[in-house]
């Protein structure tokens, strides 16, 4: 019996440490203020995945509208040529198209996004999931269409208007990119959407919004 106690415990150890050293693998890239942007290797890919931690001056009600109400997406999201909304599941649920605009030679990149906001009861963080859902309407012509990606906000109330953001984006745009363009979706992109995200939360048509789904603390 104490030889079945102390595997458990080497177990659980085990497993703690991989927990960690897989935390381990965020790398800092910059900070700008109170923004945060982190990378890092995905694996069987020569891509990266991206995080961003920030806090923005908003509530939650506030901060979650902006980023479900998709077809404004162009005005703060990095290189977004256009962003149409496709479906409207729920209030907290919908599915939208994008076009990515990339620099000549390269093709541009498209995809379409199934956005799930839901909220804990109790901390009352939300988290808005967003994988991509690539064969809900037909690929263009002379777009690549992204197959593969997944976004996570987890949105967590701090004090009364202000919320921190921890974003997470892993994707594969599909095809080959030179290192430079990956490096620079990698850490201009965060920067610049993160810039224009508070900028975009500052207009007057997001000050009163509320949302029946959303509690604030």
């Amino acid at each position: 019996m104490r030889m079945n106690k102390r595997t458990l415990i080497l177990c659980v150890a085990m497993l703690l440490s991989l927990l960690v050293n897989g935390q381990q693998k965020w790398t800092l890239k910059a900070r700008e203020g109170d923004m945060e942007i982190y990378t890092k290797n995905i694996e069987n890919s020569h891509l990266k995945a991206v995080r961003v931690r920030c806090l923005v001056p908003a509530t939650l009600s506030q901060l979650v509208t902006v980023i479900l109400d998709v077809n404004t997406g162009a005005e703060w999201v990095y290189s977004t040529k256009s962003s149409t909304l496709l479906k409207q599941v729920t209030p907290a649920e919908l599915f939208y198209y994008s076009e990515v605009s990339l620099p000549w030679p390269v093709s541009n990149r498209d995809f379409v996004a199934h956005l799930i906001a839901t909220q804990d009861p109790q901390t009352k963080v939300v988290t808005v999931n967003g994988p991509t859902v690539a064969d809900y309407v037909p690929e263009k012509k002379n777009i690549v269409r992204v197959h593969r990606s997944y976004g996570k906000w987890i949105l967590t109330p701090v004090k009364p208007r202000t919320v921190q953001i921890d974003y997470t984006l892993e994707t594969d745009p599909g095809g080959s990119l030179p290192a430079w363009l990956v490096n620079l979706f990698a850490t201009k992109g965060p920067s610049e959407t993160f810039k224009k995200l508070k900028a975009q939360l500052a207009k007057p048509r997001y000050q009163n919004a509320q949302l029946a789904f959303i509690t604030e603390p």
